[in-house]
């Protein structure tokens, strides 16, 4: 949400009103290709340097609002999965666009349960380029069929595929098509299935 309310509040900087089903569409994809599609949506252009001041503007105005941020937030069925893999000594990397997703993790506590964090400050290409998803299995020493990625984002479900690896999809079936299972929150994933993703990993 957080992100949503950010890049609103840019919108208005060029008379674009962001809309929640347009934001469905920014989500998994990098802060460059976010406002260049929202530039696209508003018809508007602007020169690179003006865009790095709304990029800067944009990451500031998010860095305030998560800063009230704690356990709270975490949505519910993170905390059963995460501890289901740390349980059954299955690795679990994060792949994200964001480069502040250290920073969410250390605010929500739940950094201890990551053996390999990838971010935007670590890859060239954002979502739906796989490279996010290959770095994080390379990193974990595990081959890409072993890995089950879990994605809200229909550019990261794509990434996933792209990757060879198994998808989950949480959220909007419509959205989420390509994915290998739709879910539409983490805690409607019963225990046999994550017996069988455990498997697979």
């Amino acid at each position: 949400k957080y992100h949503y309310i950010a890049w609103k509040t840019i919108g208005t900087s060029f008379n674009f009103n962001l809309s929640e089903t347009q934001n469905e569409g920014l989500k998994g994809i990098s802060r460059v290709d976010s406002l260049d599609l929202m530039l696209e949506w508003a018809g508007t252009e602007m020169n690179l340097e003006q865009k790095e001041v709304l990029l800067r503007q944009k990451n500031e105005h998010y860095l305030e609002l998560i800063q009230a941020m704690d356990q709270t937030e975490i949505l519910p069925g993170v905390l059963t999965i995460l501890d289901f893999a740390k349980d059954n000594n299955v690795p679990i990397a994060l792949g994200s666009a964001s480069k502040n997703a250290q920073l969410i993790l250390k605010k929500l506590d739940l950094l201890p349960y990551f053996d390999s964090i990838v971010d935007g400050t670590h890859v060239t290409h954002s979502k739906p380029n796989p490279e996010v998803f290959l770095l994080g299995a390379k990193n974990l020493n595990t081959s890409a069929n072993q890995c089950v990625v879990f994605e809200d984002a229909a550019a990261g479900v794509a990434a996933a595929k792209a990757a060879q690896m198994v998808a989950v999809g949480i959220g909007d079936a419509k959205e989420l098509a390509a994915a290998d299972y739709i879910f539409s929150s983490l805690e409607s994933i019963d225990s046999n299935l994550l017996q069988s993703l455990a498997a697979i990993s």
